[in-house]
């Protein structure tokens, strides 16, 4: 998809399973699982869908997946399955290799988010992208290093301290126009100082909505995760986003569904829906 000076592709960095309960907070079972078919153990299927945006000399990549660090244990868990895609070789297929990335941005420090922000190297862990500046709210990152009781196995310190060792961090503080024509918006639902992305150029505007949106299944509003610390700012933040989707027709980039990765919102009787699946051509 081209948006102005930018070339957008899909980066797919592998799938996992999460519980269904935790995904899709106080919506019922029979009503999720229309949509989103849980396993045996009450798991739904994520992808770990990463967006590289070409164009004014810049390869910038958003969000990095869960990496190859992990423990077998922890693979296990969560039943990762980087088989068919990993972040890496995907880049790779549109002839970007990791040191050729310039700008790498975090939604968040979440391990499914920034797991491939870092990598083992000669038993040191290091910076994945190593010509590329980092860059991550400073709310998100205090954080990180302090998380809470409620979302601290959501944090693996390897994926993001040696990114401060190494001085390729940026911290930014509030939403900003980043580079031209890509704005950094911010909501504090999910977890403090998750980064989204809004690409514009013209009439045409890509809608990167990170955690705020993960499956195209929780485009209605009441569909928040169990996993979201603020879930109240989340309803707010998915008001004032969604309804800007649909009155401009932006395009929404889903990071997390399994099926999906770019389409449209609509709105009926009963609030908003998911509206059509656009190519990424």
């Amino acid at each position: 998809m081209k948006i102005g000076p930018y070339e957008i592709f899909p980066i797919e960095a592998g799938t996992f399973w999460l519980d269904g309960g935790a995904m899709f907070g106080v919506i019922p079972k029979v009503l999720w699982e229309k949509t989103n078919m849980p396993d045996a153990r009450n798991r739904v299927q994520l992808a770990t869908r990463c967006m590289l945006i070409q164009g004014n000399g810049k390869n910038i990549l958003m969000d990095t997946g869960n990496g190859t660090k992990v423990t077998e244990k922890f693979r296990t868990i969560y039943s990762f399955d980087d088989t068919a895609h990993t972040l890496t070789n995907s880049l790779r297929s549109y002839g970007v290799m990791p040191e050729d990335i310039t700008d790498v941005i975090l939604s968040h420090l979440h391990f499914d988010h920034a797991g491939g922000s870092t990598k083992k190297e000669n038993d040191k862990i290091v910076p994945a992208f190593q010509n590329a500046t980092y860059y991550v709210q400073k709310t998100q990152w205090d954080t990180a290093k302090n998380p809470t009781e409620r979302d601290r196995a959501s944090f693996i310190s390897d994926d993001y301290f040696a990114l401060e060792r190494h001085g390729v961090l940026r911290f930014l503080d509030g939403g900003l126009e980043l580079f031209p024509g890509i704005e950094i918006l911010i909501s504090d639902g999910h977890t403090l100082g998750l980064q989204m992305l809004k690409i514009s150029y013209g009439k045409s505007t890509l809608f990167y909505p990170a955690d705020l949106i993960p499956f195209i299944s929780h485009i209605p509003l009441p569909y928040i995760m169990g996993f979201d610390l603020r879930p109240l700012v989340t309803l707010e933040d998915k008001r004032k986003y969604i309804t800007a989707a649909f009155e401009q027709q932006w395009f929404i980039f889903f990071e997390h569904d399994p099926s999906v990765t770019l389409g449209t919102v609509i709105k009926n009787e009963k609030g908003f829906t998911f509206g059509s699946v656009i190519e990424m051509k």
